[in-house]
């Protein structure tokens, strides 16, 4: 995925739920950080976009209707090539004062919706902690290119709250945040 695809969807988001802002929730938040051209292609790989309205009733009505109008297999997805995955806030387990560590995006030429990512570290911390396959590359890829801090990467899995999550997930994510350190020693990148 490209940034102006990050502000295609961000722009389409914002117009089906009627809202200025969006929270970019999955991988391809790091484009609020990055070009893709900075990116390792593990970093870039997803058609899909995870959006969160700001404002959604406990049903998630609005996260369905994000699916429905340009989710996988939409005509947006036809057209575009990439898709919009609406999901809920609590999608993923983010690190506390994750808030305060957005990153905006604002699409080029548009005058209203912007999409709130991501910081990287934040996005990698939940990475760990979801634990798939797919995720520890993408931790890996950032790492490997220098793009994250595995010191911080360290900091934020100890963020992560723990209320919620099933069996030993964190301390799973916290040994390979460690492991990390020993494996890409930090750079002064935050």
């Amino acid at each position: 995925m490209k940034r102006s695809q990050l502000e295609e969807a961000i722009t389409a988001a914002t117009a089906i739920v009627r809202q200025d802002r969006v929270y970019i929730i999955g991988s391809q938040s790091i484009l609020g950080s990055f070009d893709e051209s900075q990116l390792p292609d593990a970093a870039t790989f997803s058609i899909e976009v995870d959006i969160a309205p700001i404002m959604d009733d406990a049903a998630e009505t609005l996260a369905t209707l994000l699916d429905a109008q340009v989710g996988e297999l939409s005509e947006f997805h036809f057209e575009h090539g990439f898709y919009i995955q609406g999901v809920g806030r609590r999608t993923a387990n983010l690190p506390r004062g994750w808030q305060g560590r957005l990153v905006e995006v604002r699409p080029s030429g548009v005058r209203h919706g912007i999409g709130l990512c991501l910081d990287p570290h934040d996005l990698c911390a939940a990475k760990l902690l979801a634990n798939r396959e797919k995720d520890l590359g993408f931790v890996s890829s950032l790492l490997e290119a220098g793009l994250i801090n595995s010191a911080t990467l360290s900091e934020r899995v100890d963020l992560l709250d723990p209320k919620g999550v099933s069996g030993d997930r964190i301390a799973v994510a916290q040994n390979w945040a460690a492991w990390a350190e020993g494996q890409y020693p930090s750079k002064n990148l935050s």
